[in-house]
């Protein structure tokens, strides 16, 4: 939210209390306490009708300090509030706190923040502090930008990759991949100065990144409080795992989910013969399947959400999913959290107090989704006990997992929650509660192989994968969003990632769909859905059923490193499709821009081609490079750029990769320009000596970059 008029004046009807005059600071109760006053001291007499601004100041964990600041401290509590645990401080004085290597102190006037003594940013005083406008009150933070620095994040957000320049609000909207807008928004941005900002709110928190004041990164929430942590180390790395430390690490996918899901599509008309023709000709063309998808129709128009299949379409239901038990696959359903009024759970859920309901006590009722739906109110233990209950029955039917839809534009107006919640935090709140009602009924059914597949998402939301894209469009435009917006919540503490492959709006040109699928396959979970028309290869051409077949088959044998990738941001928070600045760092200022490629964990780089030239182009950090499909070797930095095939891409191994494949059902080691271990497993690389921890993998491939070629061998081990 702006609240100037430029740099010098505020807007009509807002005053500020800033700080301008810090006449106290002090360490009570492991905390630095700095109180400021909005107007100077010059005697007694102006302590009177002074409005002071105070700054509380804790550790919640090495390199991690919360930051508190309000006006009056008796103004009312956010509920929800994101559950945050203290620590201690590792040094406390009069004027200083530390935690680890992250110091913040008083001085010069003004909150400063510095990691192993070099300045991170600090507060812009005279414009932080409390604003009174015509809407009410807000506390607003100022900090400062060097110069050259970038930030990123805020969960999935499909504008500029850096966010510079940007207005970015925090409210979830169903909105497509095409505006501002988003439909997982999270309250944490990153620095290229490695360091990062998390408010701790649920609410409509607004940031200006740059964008009211140049020099500074503005965020603001209504109220007289304002709370957010401030997490440094010595790598954005570090910063992410900060973060989900504090919020949460993503748990872990079940392996199959890793592999090609199959949807119906949204509108389109399917049966159980067109579902079964569908999976038998994906086997036809050798295109391997993980999971068929039902989306919405499996259910009779006008009644969801009832959990009954249509019986017009599935006689059998049961009889359909052990079917496709029989073939191999897992089976997933589209829900949400509305009941339509037509819905046999109408009458239920109103009867038992289970819809979030009018300040008069009647039920919210609208038709903007399904005619006369209502909304399940998770804030009540009752009704998710209720809801969860559908679900089991499904689950035991034959039901793997649910793709939980929407859970965006929830009312704020004339709204009453079961447990009294604040409407305004519950908007972004309501997807967490909501998703974590299947979730906790999928690890009572299925255990460790519990998964959604989930479109909204804000705080905490990455411990529960896999989230996708939502609804984009069949196009070049979108499909570069769409990574923009993958890139961007990876920063955002999320692990698990999927879009639609080929756009699920409008219809996808052949072309478009063939190097959609080169993307879709290479992220961390892949799904073809559409929105009025199948995605199926066949539909376009014969080389798409051939492309599809390339590239699925292509994951299949990378999944022992997709499960690696998996393991390590289950354990660290780090994700597995990465931002290029995140795994090299900003020292290569390249880096800080480049938003039309990534890394799928540590050792592969990608690039989808977004030209219908088929020119594809990608930029290679230091160091030797192979790519992975021709062979083709480069030293970098440098850019490639060429044209490609459908059955190509640029797809590059870094030097000193060991990367474990499974070709033919034979466990491998792929490895380049080997000169140290980088993988777990293995104890030692020295030459052509192998050392393994793990003795199932018996053979090794060794690429060595020549000049512009490269050389294979292979060892037995």
């Amino acid at each position: 939210m702006r609240f100037r008029n430029g740099f010098w004046h505020l807007e009509d009807g807002v005053t500020l209390y800033s700080e301008k005059n810090c006449f106290e600071t002090a360490s009570e109760n492991g905390k630095l306490a700095i109180y400021s006053c909005a107007y100077p001291i010059t005697c007694r007499n102006d302590t009177l009708n002074n409005p002071v601004i105070t700054t509380e100041i804790s550790a919640l964990a090495p390199d991690i300090l919360r930051v508190d600041v309000y006006h009056h401290k008796g103004s009312r509590t956010e509920k929800p509030v994101p559950e945050i645990p203290r620590g201690n401080a590792t040094e406390l004085g009069s004027s200083h706190i530390e935690s680890g290597n992250l110091r913040a102190e008083q001085k010069d006037g003004t909150l400063v923040f510095s990691y192993k003594g070099t300045e991170l940013t600090r507060r812009f005083a005279r414009l932080s502090g409390c604003m009174t406008t015509p809407c009410g009150r807000y506390m607003a933070e100022y900090l400062t930008t060097d110069i050259g620095e970038t930030y990123y994040g805020l969960g999935e957000r499909f504008t500029a990759f850096p966010k510079n320049g940007q207005k970015v609000e925090m409210w979830n909207l169903d909105s497509g991949c095409a505006s501002e807008m988003s439909h997982k928004n999270v309250p944490f941005f990153v620095s290229s100065k490695n360091y990062g900002v998390f408010v701790l709110s649920y609410g409509k928190v607004s940031f200006e990144m740059g964008s009211e004041v140049a020099e500074c990164a503005q965020f603001s929430i209504p109220g007289e409080k304002i709370s957010y942590c401030v997490i440094a180390g010595d790598s954005l790395k570090d910063v992410v795992t900060g973060y989900t430390s504090l919020t949460g690490r993503p748990a872990m996918p079940p392996e199959w989910s890793f592999g090609l899901w199959l949807s119906t599509s949204f509108t389109t008309d399917y049966s159980e013969k067109t579902v079964l023709s569908f999976v038998d000709r994906m086997k036809e063309y050798d295109i391997p399947l993980s999971v068929f998808h039902f989306d919405c129709f499996w259910m009779k128009e006008f009644q969801w959400t009832d959990f009954i299949w249509d019986k017009r379409m599935f006689p059998n239901p049961e009889g359909l999913m052990h079917k496709l038990h029989e073939r191999g696959l897992k089976v997933s359903v589209w829900i949400n959290p509305y009941i339509a009024q037509k819905s046999r759970l109408f009458d239920e859920g109103e009867e038992r107090g289970y819809f979030l309901k009018r300040k008069d006590g009647s039920v919210w009722q609208c038709d903007t989704w399904q005619a006369g739906m209502a909304i399940v109110d998770f804030t009540n233990p009752e009704a998710v006990d209720w809801y969860q209950g559908y679900l089991e029955k499904l689950s035991d039917m034959g039901v793997d997992c649910f793709k939980t839809d929407f859970g965006e534009n929830i009312p704020v107006d004339d709204v009453v929650w079961h447990d009294g919640s604040d409407p305004y935090l519950m908007h972004n709140k309501y997807t967490y509660l909501y998703n974590k009602a299947v979730f906790d009924l999928q690890k009572k059914k299925k255990g460790d192989e519990a998964i959604v597949f989930t479109r909204s998402g804000t705080i905490g939301s990455q411990t529960m994968p896999v989230h996708w894209a939502g609804d984009n469009v069949a196009s070049y435009a979108s499909m570069a969003e769409t990574l923009r917006g993958g890139l961007s919540l990876a920063l955002s503490g999320f692990g698990f990632w999927s879009h639609d492959i080929g756009g699920f709006e409008d219809n996808t040109t052949p072309d478009l769909f063939k190097r959609w699928v080169a993307f879709g396959l290479l992220s961390s979970h892949s799904r073809l859905h559409g929105s009025s028309s199948y995605r199926v290869p066949w539909a376009f051409d014969e080389e798409a059923c051939r492309v599809t077949s390339f590239f699925t088959n292509l994951k299949k044998e990378l999944l022992p490193y997709l499960m690696y990738c998996a393991e390590v941001s289950h354990e660290t928070g780090i994700p597995v499709l990465r931002p290029m600045l995140l795994e090299f760092g900003t020292d290569d200022e390249m880096l800080k821009y480049i938003d039309q490629q990534y890394m799928l964990g540590p050792s592969l780089l990608v690039a989808p081609v977004f030209r219908d030239d088929g020119e594809g182009r990608c930029y290679l950090p230091d160091g030797k490079w192979i790519s992975l499909l021709d062979g083709s070797s480069a030293t970098g930095p440098v850019w490639i750029k060429r044209k490609y095939d459908y059955f190509s891409l640029p797809l590059y191994v870094r030097e000193n990769s060991i990367i474990p494949i499974c070709r033919n059902g034979e466990k491998i080691l792929l490895a380049t320009n080997v000169t140290k271990a980088v993988l777990p497993g293995i104890a030692e690389i020295n030459g052509r000596t192998v050392t393994l921890l793990d003795a199932s993998y018996k053979k090794a491939i060794f690429m060595t970059a020549e000049g512009r070629g490269s050389r294979k061998e292979e060892i037995a081990l």
